[in-house]
């Protein structure tokens, strides 16, 4: 079977490879001598020898698979070959001489998609080999468009979180550096948990992979949040300090805006996590926090993994209302909130992975009097 492949200068024909496995070099002459003019083939005597060679450079389109060999049957190639990540999608089609039900549907339960009875007819073998090579093409196509449309979502979806999250840079000039630090912050700590009880069903790739996504919207919310109270350099009196809070809700209703204009469409569930995030960051684990007032482990983990975050990186960072803090008088301040502020468990993860923030921290840092604040 020849495949055209259209460029803008030529056309490349390419012929699909098949793998013909019999230990009778007669029966290899005759399978080679029906294929060879519309495939590139190749020959294997043994099982062991079709395992080795599908490993290599020159991986087949298909297999045509001989069942009854000495050492190693084609059962047990075929098992084998479906074991194996690298191979599994080789169509193998059984050749045979056996004709048995039960036979048949030994090779089929095990990944076979088709078999050819002995002695062959070349115009069967020719149609089989030809109908499974085009359903193998179609798969591979299908295949590369899930890929394709996958990575399309993937982009989409960063170039949404960083329009929102480039608001609320707007506003503050140290929230640029605080947004990369904060979501490495969170992925360090997440790392660190997955495999650990309550953590381990949730903290998987695709939840992390999603955490470090939508870190960055966690402070979206400033940007309601009037200049006289945000850029204050001191201390917010007890109304400015209920204006700034609102920044969390506010921040939740611009992520849920944004849902619904995507309503129906699934993929847009990335947003929920950074709504989750931003609505939450500032909850505490004795239910002083705001803005509900959760306890324990109602808050979720996003906003719970993103509370240590935020305050470890405002911490050790200069604001218009403070000097930048020491690495290790940030450490024994987070230590003291243990079980108060912060989820008992996170708060060790922190407490173990220290020096990881320390250093992400040094790598994204704004400004000299950081850096030697995390290195005193």
């Amino acid at each position: 079977m020849i495949i055209v492949n259209h460029t803008q200068k030529a056309f490349t024909y390419v012929k699909r490879r098949i793998l013909i496995v019999d230990d009778m070099p007669s029966n290899l002459k005759i399978m080679n001598d029906i294929l060879r003019e519309d495939y590139a083939v190749s020959v294997a005597t043994t099982g062991a020898e079709a395992l080795e060679f599908v490993r290599g450079p020159a991986r087949p389109d298909l297999i045509l698979l001989d069942i009854m060999m000495p050492d190693m049957d084609g059962y047990e190639v075929c098992r084998r070959l479906k074991e194996d990540p690298e191979t599994r999608d080789i169509p193998v089609l059984f050749v045979t001489a056996m004709g048995d039900v039960e036979d048949e549907t030994r090779g089929l339960e095990l990944g076979g998609v088709d078999y050819i009875t002995k002695p062959v007819s070349p115009p069967i073998v020719r149609a089989r080999v030809n109908n499974h090579i085009r359903l193998k093409l179609h798969q591979d196509h299908l295949e590369e468009l899930v890929w394709a449309r996958t990575r399309e979502l993937a982009v989409t979806q960063d170039a949404t979180i960083r329009s929102l999250a480039s608001l609320a840079e707007t506003r503050d000039n140290e929230t640029g550096g605080h947004i990369l630090r904060t979501q490495r912050y969170v992925r360090a700590l997440a790392d660190h948990l997955r495999s650990r009880g309550k953590f381990l069903s949730l903290l998987d790739d695709h939840y992390i992979d999603l955490l470090f996504k939508s870190a960055p919207l966690h402070d979206v919310g400033k940007v309601g949040v009037p200049d006289a109270i945000l850029l204050k350099p001191g201390k917010l009196t007890d109304e400015e300090f209920q204006e700034m809070k609102k920044h969390t809700t506010l921040g939740r209703d611009a992520i849920r805006r944004a849902e619904e204009r995507l309503e129906g469409n699934t993929e847009a569930s990335f947003l929920r996590l950074a709504r989750e995030i931003a609505y939450t960051h500032h909850e505490k684990w004795n239910g002083s926090g705001y803005p509900e007032g959760l306890t324990g482990e109602d808050i979720p983990v996003s906003g719970r993994l993103m509370a240590v975050a935020d305050v470890y990186d405002a911490l050790v960072t200069r604001r218009v209302y403070k000097p930048a803090f020491p690495h290790e008088q940030a450490v024994e301040i987070i230590r003291d909130g243990l079980g108060s502020h912060f989820d008992p468990d996170i708060c060790r993860a922190f407490l173990e992975t220290e020096e990881i923030f320390r250093n992400i921290a040094l790598e994204f840092v704004d400004c000299e009097e950081d850096r030697d604040a995390l290195l005193s």
